[in-house]
């Protein structure tokens, strides 16, 4: 999790695949309730409605984002929305920008398989075994990116793709390497 002006960006990887078909149209889900991801947050069933009632109000959609990067959208999320078990997207990279057209590439060559949700956290409280319960967010962007924090989430794609056990040791690395950049 990345705590920047208030906005957070969680890195997400579920057992339930996003889909690609004609390398353009992609669904599955963003967020899974009650899974614990790496930093220690759980996502509570209900924790989108109010936000997504409000952008459906405003007339205005969650972005789709290449690696959290405001300045590189890659394509167009047309459904955005929770069930039973999460938080359900499905969209269209658009390949008549670059990015959209490398993204898909890289999806479908395996090289990215992770989501990842930019929110703001509107109400959270901790539970029993001491883990942040997100009750409330505000959704800004879903973005595709290279290293999600939920080991169980992939990005369905063609090709090889990485085993849990080496997706978990890259996590705890990375992780690693940003507790030794904020000492410094």
């Amino acid at each position: 999790m990345i705590i920047e002006s208030g906005l957070e960006q969680k890195f997400c990887q579920f057992d339930a695949e996003l889909t690609v078909t004609d390398g353009t149209t992609i669904e599955g889900y963003a967020s899974l309730f009650g899974a614990c991801d790496q930093g220690g947050d759980v996502v509570a069933k209900g924790a989108y409605a109010a936000s997504l009632k409000a952008l459906l109000k405003e007339g205005r959609s969650v972005k789709m984002l290449w690696q959290h990067d405001p300045t590189q959208p890659i394509g167009i999320w047309d459904e955005v929305r929770e069930d039973a078990r999460g938080l359900y997207v499905k969209g269209r990279l658009l390949e008549s920008t670059q990015k959209g057209r490398e993204a898909a590439a890289l999806i479908e060559a395996g090289a990215i398989d992770g989501l990842s949700i930019g929110y703001r956290t509107q109400k959270a409280s901790k539970n029993d075994k001491g883990q942040r319960l997100l009750t409330e967010l505000e959704l800004w962007e879903v973005s595709l990116v290279t290293f999600p924090m939920l080991p169980s989430a992939r990005v369905g794609a063609k090709g090889d793709s990485l085993d849990a056990e080496n997706l978990r040791d890259m996590a705890a690395a990375i992780r690693g390497a940003r507790q030794e950049l904020a000492q410094d």
